[in-house]
């Protein structure tokens, strides 16, 4: 007869991972990020259910449960003809394109996701996406792990602001700064009142959606663009914030620092709050006022707001450098596209293409990283 097992080798057994594979979008994403790192807790059902509605296409969502919890969730949509079987990470440029992992995941999830993955996929894409990102990291170890083909090409250099840094080397904005600031500001005022207003939470409404709009309209992006890029004009992204406020815990993420200049919409930054970390998502002003420097005003504005909640860093992503720089702002992370191609004939096919693939993306210089400008 033989003897039971003693308690103590009960506890040493692995974890039981368990995966799944839903069509449509899984409410174990909501699981997943409220775990995940306070950055990350953005990426909720409500945020890939955004995108669908503004961006189109049908969704199916791998889970991974660990002992019954769910640690990571993978939402993918269809990437080109389905004959070639790819997919993708839905969502919105920036904040990034990812997906949700509790913190305490190991790579022993991911492991235990991708024969799933290889089943439901050829390939599949990831970003653009700033590297460190927990997810990614966690997948790339997986599948050069397994044998998979991972391909990376470059997109851009992302622009990090230190708040706390700064505050702690002496004064964070210069008081010359500052004074500037006071000379535009009353200069600004004499083209009527100034109303410095925030939105947030419940205070997303048609109305407030409509105001961020009619700014981007008068701006240089209608002027000299096609406006597609607009982030809240009907030709724009404006589908996509809408749909994900109707989400209450994104909405008390999203942020507006608003201008009006008697009573009229003037000037807005627009940034997605998380934890202590704020991502700059856009910034616009009515350039009828634009020789008072109306956006500096308010992003600075903002800025002091956002030290005075405990925030401590800025993400503005990609795009130019040279107004972030103004402020302090230095290059952070690259921010990456990526394909992960399954195992056996399909992954050597694709690492015959890596060079095919990395050349689709930007130039990567490598030139020092230059000192933060000054503020004036």
């Amino acid at each position: 007869m033989s003897k039971p097992m003693p308690l103590a080798e009960f506890t040493r057994l692995p974890p039981v991972h368990a995966v799944d594979c839903v069509d449509g979008l899984a409410g174990a994403i909501d699981d997943a990020a409220r775990g995940a790192a306070e950055s990350h807790r953005f990426l909720r059902y409500g945020w890939y259910e955004a995108a669908l509605a503004a961006y189109g296409g049908a969704a199916r969502t791998l889970t991974v449960a660990r002992d019954g919890e769910t640690v990571a969730a993978l939402p993918m949509v269809g990437m080109g003809p389905d004959w070639l079987g790819l997919a993708s990470v839905p969502g919105c440029y920036w904040p990034f394109r990812s997906f949700p992992v509790r913190e305490d995941a190991g790579v022993e999830a991911i492991e235990a996701l991708l024969p799933r993955l290889a089943r439901a996929t050829r390939a599949l894409r990831i970003g653009p996406v700033c590297d460190g990102d927990p997810g990614l990291e966690l997948l790339k170890v997986a599948a050069k792990a397994k044998g998979w083909a991972v391909l990376d090409r470059f997109v851009a250099d992302s622009f990090v602001l230190d708040m706390a840094a700064l505050r702690a080397e002496g004064t964070w904005p210069r008081n010359s700064t500052l004074k500037k600031n006071r000379f535009h500001e009353k200069h600004l005022g004499a083209h009527g009142a100034l109303d410095w207003s925030f939105v947030s939470g419940e205070g997303w409404s048609d109305a407030a959606f409509a105001a961020l709009g009619t700014i981007e309209e008068k701006s240089w992006i209608a002027a000299r663009t096609d406006g597609s890029d607009a982030k809240f004009t009907g030709a724009g992204h404006g589908g996509f914030w809408r749909a994900a406020a109707k989400d209450p815990v994104i909405a008390q993420m999203m942020w507006a620092a608003m201008l009006h200049v008697d009573g009229v919409p003037s000037a807005f930054s627009f940034d997605l709050n998380a934890g202590a970390l704020k991502y700059a998502i856009a910034n616009s002003y009515d350039p009828a006022y634009g020789k008072h420097s109306p956006g500096k005003l308010l992003y600075y504005r903002n800025l002091l707001r956002a030290i005075e909640d405990g925030m401590t860093d800025v993400d503005w992503g990609a795009g130019d450098g040279g107004y972030k720089g103004t402020i302090g702002a230095v290059k952070g992370p690259a921010i990456r596209d990526w394909l992960f191609v399954r195992p056996g004939v399909d992954a050597f096919a694709a690492a015959m293409l890596r060079s095919i693939w990395r050349r689709s993306g930007h130039r990567q210089t490598v030139a020092a990283v230059p000192e933060p400008a000054a503020e004036d």
